[in-house]
């Protein structure tokens, strides 16, 4: 035989042979992933109807933050039964559990439990009536508009897969149910309480997973900035109060609030550059009790959002200057000036790329039924997520994503208007389809799974 001849067959069957190999490796990857994702989606649908049950109870049963006693005991009692060391009181009402399971890295999964001051409209059969009582004695409806009781659902429906397949993963494992999250407050607290010296190990990495309204099946998760920091203030502007009909006897602080509103407007468009993203919003105004007497206070509610830090100073600063011209102008004593405070501070959340990426791939190759967003922009909300591990000295990672739990025919009904989704969170309609309770916690568990893989 020609030598040449022989080298090049013998060549050829080496590179058949790998090409052969590199086949049977990617069928026998194709078959794992497809095996992975039928574990998952049996265990899912198994536990689904106790889940959903779960998820109902918890939207009837709305609490506000740091008073979601019920919610706290309901978490702590399902993570006992299965087996998790389980820490009551963390920042008030917070609880962890923690799964030890060999070698490996230490992942946290954190939920939020608190609901909002919410009248419900949805009309839904377990639509939520509960109100309670806020700390100056007023009345207030309350709903989970928010989607953290699907949150909790997921972290639940997801701790339960975790330990049916503990033979697939070693690390230790760490469930967080923060309170208060919607008063920027609760993750702090928590850490601030000794998260970290209760038996709660340090993570590697932090996950989360919030509702959006988009159609089940479609999640977004991106690296970078993907929410804005946030900082809360409070104003009281303090006069001289008198009758309806003689203001020229008086200080009035309505007044005063109401040309704030307008004044701290000047501020979002004339003192930060209009190229980045900020917002200042008074979502609270409260102020007198009848219409024939002028106040002696009124008090305004402000959140502040930002992606620079020298933006929210920016905001920070102009707010005090509208209030002490005002002032001014009112012709107040010192004595009277007004007053304020910040009521939390929350930074940015940044996405931390290569976790980001590792878990998109892990989406795209292992969940069938989910289907990525790609190119969405940053938002204006802000999250408190981060701080549970933001002056860590482990250095850890984040990665926080959202998951559609729209449902699918009233979604695409919308989307031929050219609307994305027909409401939005904090929407007195909101609603979360039962069909985005399992596959969340399928997501969620993809996630952890991908997360333990080396």
């Amino acid at each position: 035989m020609n030598v040449k001849k022989g080298v090049f067959l013998t060549v050829a069957a080496i590179v058949i042979a790998n090409c052969t190999i590199a086949q049977q490796k990617k069928i026998v990857t194709k078959e794992n992933e497809s095996q992975q994702w039928v574990a998952l989606k049996q265990l899912a649908d198994e536990d689904s109807s106790r889940l959903v049950e779960l998820y109902k109870d918890l939207h009837q049963h709305p609490e506000l933050g740091f008073k979601e006693e019920r919610t706290a005991e309901i978490i702590a009692k399902e993570l006992e039964a299965l087996g998790y060391v389980v820490t009551r009181g963390i920042g008030k009402t917070g609880v962890a559990a923690v799964l030890h399971n060999g070698t490996g890295p230490v992942i946290m999964y954190r939920s939020d439990m608190d609901a909002l001051p919410v009248k419900e409209t949805s009309g839904l059969p377990y639509q939520s009536t509960a109100t309670t009582k806020k700390e100056d004695g007023t009345i207030v409806p309350l709903m989970h508009a928010c989607g953290h009781d699907a949150h909790i659902t997921w972290l639940l429906g997801v701790a339960k897969i975790m330990l049916n397949l503990k033979d697939k993963w070693k690390g230790t494992l760490v469930f967080v149910a923060q309170p208060a999250e919607e008063y920027i407050k609760g993750a702090d607290a928590m850490v601030k309480d000794n998260l970290y010296g209760r038996g709660v190990p340090l993570p590697d990495y932090l996950f989360g997973m919030h509702t959006a309204a988009y159609s089940v099946g479609y999640v977004e998760n991106s690296f970078g900035y993907r929410m804005a920091g946030s900082t809360g203030v409070e104003v009281t502007f303090h006069g001289i109060g008198g009758h309806g009909s003689m203001p020229q006897l008086a200080k009035d602080p309505v007044i005063m609030a109401a040309n704030a509103i307008l004044d701290y407007q000047s501020v979002v468009m004339r003192s930060v550059s209009p190229l980045n993203p900020h917002v200042i919003t008074v979502g609270s105004v409260d102020a007198g009790t009848v219409g024939n007497v002028i106040p002696d206070k009124a008090t305004l509610k402000i959140t502040t959002r930002w992606y620079e830090a020298k933006d929210r100073e920016t905001m920070i600063n102009g707010i005090n200057r509208v209030d002490s011209g005002i002032a001014l102008m009112n012709n107040l004593p010192q004595e009277l000036y007004p007053t304020s405070k910040i009521t939390g501070s929350v930074f940015p959340v940044k996405n931390d790329t290569v976790m980001v990426n590792k878990l998109n791939a892990a989406f795209d190759a292992k969940l069938p039924l989910v289907k990525r967003l790609i190119d969405r922009p940053a938002t204006m909300g802000a999250e408190d997520f981060p701080l549970l591990i933001i002056n860590s000295k482990k250095n850890p990672v984040y990665d926080f994503m959202f998951v559609g739990v729209g449902n699918k025919e009233v979604c695409a009904k919308y989307s031929k208007d050219g609307v994305f989704y027909p409401y939005n969170n904090h929407n007195p309609n909101f609603a979360v389809d039962f069909s985005a309770i399992p596959l969340g916690a399928i997501i969620g568990s993809t996630a952890l799974l991908e997360l333990f893989s080396k």
